[in-house]
């Protein structure tokens, strides 16, 4: 027998080579540096500042205290997969059966995750925009298909240009992947250009992810999903959950709606590997749906007074800055310096300890910006802006 320590003995990667190839979160690995310092302003992480309200948090402690502390049904519970189909009918306008049409995840990562998964073919080709959510590349690759990015740029109001989109398309495209509004842009899309992308994807034969997690963060006009256009409903999938709107990151509870054909390939996946969603976070979740839509509103607005601080302070201090429609993100170009995304991030958070994400983390085109989240007190984000009016003085001396 060979001893399997000789030096000729060959070994095989343990890593799998897709996995291996896949770069390391752009946000996570700049916080790894943030976490090394004290007093730090942070614009960076894309979470509310907001606690669970109080009566959602209570329907998870009283699920406890009830002994409801089983598994589920693989899709989520009946109750509150019935909830959700209400309130996409009543908000997006689009019809779901909650018996077969509707699955809960762990958190809308999960949906996106096993959509992918359960619709992709290898080699098959996944059309994204960007700059994007760091993990949308990722997810594509995971599940063996092919990235194909469609940019946006900041003249358009970043949203997508559907003859840019239709320039994309070969016949490998199989599916289009959009957010909007947009993370880290936030960005929205009119019907107009809504109903562009429709027709060229009932035309092409696209299948459709629509992830509007941040739908309810919307602040002027009217937020129209994809899904209930003409043709697409039976070729969307429809992805949503609690995080953003709800302040209920952590609770890690999503779901997705469409074509019964493909929430039961989406289920199967699901089954797998993760069985079921927790128990207590869908009762809880249950609560957000039913009496949750006051605390949401209340926290919208505070959004929607942050935003207009930290965009017009910095317009006023010379970092030009489109004023978001959606979502809670900033993404001002910081070009006018010189400094690379990357090199103004590091060199702020050094000399002024003011934390931003660097766009090159969004994607290629995200260069020249860096994302800052408004979830931060007025009094954080009136801090930072004048911390980085200071930095920009010395950057010109």
């Amino acid at each position: 027998m060979k001893n399997m320590n000789d030096s000729k003995c060959v070994r095989r990667p343990l890593v799998a080579d897709h996995i291996q190839s896949l770069p390391k979160s752009g946000i996570r690995r700049f916080f790894d540096l943030v976490n090394t310092m004290d007093d730090v302003i942070s614009l960076g992480v894309g979470e509310p500042d907001f606690t669970t309200p109080w009566t959602i948090r209570e329907t998870g402690i009283f699920s406890l205290e009830k002994g409801h502390t089983s598994y589920t049904s693989n899709l989520g519970t009946p109750a509150l997969r019935r909830e959700i189909c209400r309130y996409v009918e009543e908000n997006y306008h689009v019809k779901y059966d909650p018996k077969n049409e509707c699955i809960v995840t762990i958190g809308v990562s999960e949906a996106l995750d096993i959509a992918m998964r359960a619709l992709v073919n290898p080699g098959d080709e996944v059309i994204y925009t960007e700059p994007c959510f760091v993990s949308y590349p990722a997810e594509i690759r995971m599940a063996h298909g092919v990235p194909v990015v469609v940019e946006t740029y900041a003249k358009d109001g970043f949203a997508l240009d559907p003859e840019i989109l239709l320039r994309k398309i070969t016949p490998k495209s199989r599916a289009l992947l959009l957010n909007f509004p947009c993370n880290p842009t936030g960005a929205v899309m009119s019907r107009e250009n809504l109903e562009k992308v429709a027709e060229i994807a009932v035309e092409h034969d696209l299948i459709v992810l629509t992830d509007e997690i941040y739908s309810e963060l919307l602040y002027e006009g009217e937020h129209v999903s994809i899904a209930s256009l003409p043709g697409m409903r039976e070729r969307t999938i429809f992805l949503h959950g609690f995080s953003k709107a709800f302040a209920m990151t952590g609770w890690r509870v999503g779901y997705a709606c469409g074509p019964r054909e493909i929430i039961d390939a989406m289920m199967k996946v699901h089954q797998y590997s993760i069985m079921c969603a927790s128990t207590m976070a869908q009762e809880a979740a249950l609560e957000a749906l039913r009496n949750g839509t006051k605390s949401m509103q209340q926290m919208r607005d505070s959004y929607h007074e942050r935003r207009d601080l930290m965009v017009n302070g910095f317009n006023r201090i010379g970092l030009e800055c489109l004023m978001p429609k959606g979502a809670f993100y900033a993404f001002p170009s910081i070009r006018s310096t010189g400094l690379s995304s990357t090199e103004f991030a590091e060199e702020l958070l050094k000399a002024e300890k003011v934390a931003v994400v660097p766009g090159s983390a969004f994607g290629a085109c995200g260069e020249g910006f860096v994302r800052c989240c408004y979830a931060a007190s007025a009094e954080d984000i009136i801090e930072a802006v004048n911390r980085m009016e200071h930095f920009l003085a010395t950057l010109k001396r």
